[in-house]
């Protein structure tokens, strides 16, 4: 089957989103909202529920795929684990041998991004100054918070991979970040390291 331009340019940006959630600090929302794709990503997103079951079943599974964004999901989830599982392993590499590197690189994206997403907004009033004053220091909050001990029981794994999938959707929230945070990064990355899944 012949991959259109669309669907590799997808993929591409599915491995961009997955290589800023393998990084604490860096959002892998934030990189789909500079991409372009963040409203579909919510919109179809929004659309999985229990209709698509009703779907499936009365109109058949080509229904079911379109209805669901199929193609639009499978592209970019396979682009985010394949940057995901190999970028991380990378990124522990470099996080403990270069750090400064890494840093230096990613809070380039970083500031590339807040430019980009404050030029998005085309009239800046007292409401939106107060929204971004709150976003700045809730961020830098997060960043204060202690970093729990590591608990290697699957139930707390499960709950942090959760709530880190949720963080990573959400563009300004790192996901890894949230991982390192509840103590959980260095067990994930270890085990992708060691391919301990």
């Amino acid at each position: 089957m012949r991959l259109s331009k669309q669907t590799i340019t997808l993929f591409f940006k599915g491995i961009a989103m997955g290589a800023a959630d393998a990084v604490p600090g860096v959002s892998g929302g934030t990189i789909a909202f500079i991409s372009g794709i963040y409203p579909e990503l919510i919109k179809t997103i929004s659309g999985i529920n229990l209709g698509l079951l009703k779907t499936l079943k009365d109109h058949g599974f080509k229904a079911f795929w379109q209805e669901a964004n199929g193609g639009f999901l499978l592209t970019l989830i396979a682009g985010i684990l394949v940057s995901f599982v190999s970028l991380m392993r990378l990124a522990k590499f470099l996080i403990e041998q270069h750090p400064i590197w890494i840093w230096s690189f990613f809070f380039g994206l970083i500031v590339a991004s807040v430019l980009y997403m404050g030029r998005q907004v085309r009239h800046w009033n007292l409401w939106r100054y107060l929204s971004l004053i709150s976003g700045t220091l809730l961020a830098f909050y997060l960043t204060q918070l202690p970093s729990y001990g590591g608990v290697d029981q699957a139930w707390f794994l499960f709950f942090a991979g959760a709530l880190a999938i949720c963080a990573m959707i959400l563009p300004g929230i790192s996901g890894s970040f949230i991982l390192v945070i509840l103590g959980a990064y260095k067990t994930l990355s270890d085990a992708l390291h060691n391919f301990d899944i």
